[in-house]
């Protein structure tokens, strides 16, 4: 008689392995089990990231081995660092010790916008700037519709109020750069975890990767949290035409009216009811020109069609003029008046 595959959530991803929490314990009080994945998984292309909920079939009970067998449906997933089925990403950025980079902090909270989940932006090492500065972050941060938390490891200072949100019930990812500070935070949170942490490098003010691994701890019952390798460059949305939604200042500049034209890109033309008085002005049109090079480059190579809404002009990328508002050949408008009289 065949065995029932056991559910269980993906709590950590090392090498080929994954770490894999079973609901209920099983033979021996056995709770988690090192998993390898099936072939057929592997075929039909389905990855496995921390935070899938799955099911394991195989189990050597004695080795604390199995293998997933079944990879349920997810609920959201974050591609970079790959995290499934995330109800809140944690951007985590440092005032200080790299300093802070308003480019790169806008790219992070593009990718964590894009998960279509709440986003918690957390400005650590508070105790390395004076208060009038890390205030000036905070004011403007919460302009671009961010109410920020100020945390520092080191004095504990807004520990408390990330420690609530964490408690809250699903997964939550920390993401950010190198050297923030993420690790730390889950030290001061849960000292026993004694996550390994590194300084910033002194020459190049950027930091050491300690973490090397996407690992699940536990905050509260039903609420687990999620450290995360830094990395320095998160990656943009491939259409130009989906940038505008993953800034809440745009958002909500659009919700109170439409341009004049529906693929407007907003950059300050005729007819655009955003214009460029806003802060992050500069830094949207940094990442759009990023996005639509990187569009060009794409539509270069062989075989690749051209994005909704745009259309390639003497080498550019350029938004598709409205059906609606181009005007008609005359030759043709001359052609149908001559059949009509005849």
């Amino acid at each position: 008689m065949a065995v029932e595959a056991l559910p269980g959530l993906v709590v950590a991803m090392v090498a080929n392995f994954c770490w894999v929490a079973l609901d209920q314990p099983g033979t021996r009080g056995v709770e988690r089990l090192l998993c390898t994945r099936r072939t057929r998984l592997g075929k039909s292309g389905q990855t496995i990231c921390v935070g899938d909920r799955v099911r394991v079939d195989g189990v050597d009970w004695a080795q604390a081995r199995g293998a997933v067998a079944v990879l349920e449906p997810r609920q959201s997933l974050l591609n970079r660092p790959a995290v499934a089925n995330v109800s809140l990403v944690v951007v985590v950025v440092a005032l200080a010790e790299p300093t802070l980079d308003p480019l790169q902090l806008t790219r992070f909270l593009i990718t964590a916008e894009s998960t279509g989940q709440p986003v918690l932006l957390v400005f650590s090492k508070a105790d390395c700037l004076p208060m009038a500065e890390v205030e000036a972050w905070r004011t403007r941060a919460a302009a671009w519709g961010y109410p920020a938390l100020v945390i520092s490891s080191q004095s504990g200072m807004g520990l408390g109020a990330l420690s609530s949100r964490l408690a809250e019930p699903g997964i939550a990812v920390l993401c950010g750069p190198s050297g923030v500070g993420k690790s730390s935070l889950l030290n001061g949170l849960r000292p026993e975890l004694t996550l390994r942490v590194g300084a910033v490098s002194g020459r190049l003010q950027r930091g050491r990767h300690t973490t090397r691994h996407v690992e699940l701890f536990s905050m509260a019952p039903g609420a687990l949290v999620a450290d995360t390798p830094g990395f320095n460059r998160p990656q943009l949305p491939g259409d130009p035409a989906e940038l505008s939604a993953l800034f809440p200042e745009l958002r909500q500049c659009l919700s109170q009216g439409s341009c004049r034209f529906s693929n407007c890109l907003h950059q300050g033309d005729p007819g655009c009811v955003v214009g460029t008085a806003w802060d992050r002005y500069g830094l949207y049109s940094q990442c759009l020109a990023d996005v639509i090079a990187e569009a060009e480059r794409q539509s270069r190579s062989p075989g690749r069609p051209e994005l909704p809404g745009l259309r390639q002009r003497g080498g550019r990328l350029e938004p598709r003029l409205d059906p609606s508002l181009r005007q008609g050949s005359r030759k043709r408008q001359r052609q149908e008046e001559m059949s009509e009289d005849s």
